[in-house]
């Protein structure tokens, strides 16, 4: 079985699913490719939007997949892996379809980058989420950290990115990263935002267009770059090493 799933919905929805539930829908390179995959399905002209989620109801995404990535040692193999993931979000940020993160369950570090990259947010009531990169001693490295800085009030954005810290969906609501809560199945929380596409197609890719391109006219493209950039040094230093050693020794003893 594939890493991932993509299926037509109804409304001309499209439904990309990372099925790792084991690794807590942790990302690696065949779920990279698959997110490609369904961004290019996404601009077939009778999808009307994409939505992405998590297998099972723990876990959206834990981020990247450290068991997979922690052999990345140099500034150089991060830079590798960090551009690949980031160019890949930069596509479904600028997709001229609207984009929902429906958060099935817990998102944490890139979890939330792949979250913010969407246009809407759906979160299952009582999941958590963060930005809990500065944990490991690095930052936010797939282009995350700039996109939220541009959808979210500053102050709340600083306020989760250097808090590092895990947040109820009543908190990331009031932070303006939640846009709708929902309880239940994963059904109930694709009906909390059906009413987006019963807009004609048309309509829905006219509105994503003018957000395109005030981010093409800010060279969003280039700040993410230059983050990305930032992580992959950072990546290299022995005190991310350190701490990703720990987290995954301390897995491992569980």
């Amino acid at each position: 079985m594939r890493d991932y799933l993509i299926e037509e919905k109804e409304n001309g929805l499209l439904l990309f699913t990372i099925q790792r539930e084991e690794k807590r829908n942790a990302i690696n390179y065949e779920v990279m490719d698959g997110l490609m995959e369904a961004i290019e399905m996404a601009k077939q002209p009778h999808i009307k939007g994409l939505a992405v989620t998590g297998a099972g109801d723990k876990a959206f995404c834990a981020g990247g997949d450290l068991s997979v990535f922690q052999d990345l040692r140099t500034a150089e193999e991060a830079y590798g892996m960090l551009s690949k993931m980031g160019n890949i979000l930069y596509e479904l940020l600028i997709l001229p379809k609207p984009t929902v993160a429906l958060m099935n369950g817990t998102a944490l570090g890139g979890g939330c980058e792949f979250a913010t990259a969407c246009d809407f947010r759906v979160a299952h009531a009582g999941i958590k989420a963060g930005f809990v990169q500065g944990t490991l001693a690095i930052t936010t490295g797939w282009g995350g950290g700039t996109i939220l800085m541009e959808k979210l009030p500053l102050s709340n954005a600083m306020k989760m990115l250097f808090e590092a810290k895990r947040y109820t969906a009543e908190e990331l609501q009031e932070l303006s990263f939640v846009h709708y809560i929902y309880e239940g199945d994963k059904a109930n929380g694709l009906a909390a935002v059906e009413r987006i596409f019963q807009l004609q197609g048309g309509v829905l890719e006219a509105y994503k267009e003018m957000i395109i391109r005030k981010w093409r006219d800010k060279d969003l493209k280039e700040k993410i770059m230059e983050e990305i950039k930032k992580c992959s040094i950072l990546w290299a230093d022995d005190a991310h090493h350190e701490q990703v050693d720990k987290f995954i020794n301390k897995k491992g003893n569980k």
